[in-house]
């Protein structure tokens, strides 16, 4: 059993190369005082923008940086006389990366639609529900025993904090599953040629970044009309 981050106690689960759901609380903390910059960034070029204009534009730097990082990693990876060890440690990095990545894209969105989430518990839910799609959209309506749409403001932003942690247990065993061995990209990227490693990277951080797009809009569905 470890702690780590969290409120309580959370089963440790063993995932080659590092603990995800240590490295997903870590991006959490690092990125949740960066929200309010981040949008701020994407309304520097017009700064009447409304928030649907700010979301698109979020989105958009979510995955061209996503998809960037992944064929930067992928690419050096695989270049010549960059042994294993390396590379899992550039995955390393990376996964930390794509996590501060899809943390601070999921917090912003909830910010932008006036969710408030100062508990942990609540983060990790809007970024893990986001990051897995569909299922984590499943799960979370199933275990909160919720239907309705828009489940980060129906349901995140008003259920209370011991079926958020009910609901964080399975999301943690989704993530762990889907994300825990990403790694296995850069290992795959080390022995194909150069350029080919480059694309898997970038390949694989793209259609994750279009998933935690699409499901970013279905939790909490259409932006505001105006700004607070």
């Amino acid at each position: 059993m470890t702690t780590g981050g969290h409120d309580g106690p959370v089963p440790e689960v063993a995932v080659p190369g590092h603990r995800i759901l240590d490295l997903l609380d870590k991006a959490i903390a690092i990125q949740s005082p960066l929200v309010v910059r981040n949008i701020a960034r994407a309304r520097q070029r017009n700064p009447d923008a409304t928030p649907a204009q700010v979301i698109r534009n979020l989105e958009r730097m979510y995955v061209s940086a996503l998809t960037g990082t992944g064929a930067a990693v992928g690419g050096a990876a695989a270049a010549p006389g960059v042994g294993t060890g390396v590379a899992l440690a550039l995955s390393a990095g990376e996964a930390l990366s794509s996590l501060e990545l899809s943390a601070l894209f999921a917090l912003s969105l909830a910010e932008i639609h006036g969710v408030r989430i100062d508990e942990i518990e609540r983060r990790r839910t809007i970024v893990m529900g986001i990051m897995l799609g569909g299922s984590g959209s499943a799960t979370i309506t199933k275990v909160a025993e919720r239907t309705g749409q828009h489940w980060g403001r129906q349901i995140v932003a008003k259920v209370p904090a011991e079926t958020l942690r009910q609901i964080n247990k399975v999301l943690g065993r989704h993530f762990v599953t889907k994300y825990g061995t990403k790694q296995g990209i850069v290992v795959l990227g080390r022995v194909a040629p150069f350029g080919i490693g480059a694309v898997i990277g970038g390949g694989a951080n793209a259609a994750l970044a279009a998933l935690a797009v699409r499901a970013g809009r279905r939790a909490f569905g259409p932006p505001p009309t105006s700004w607070p």
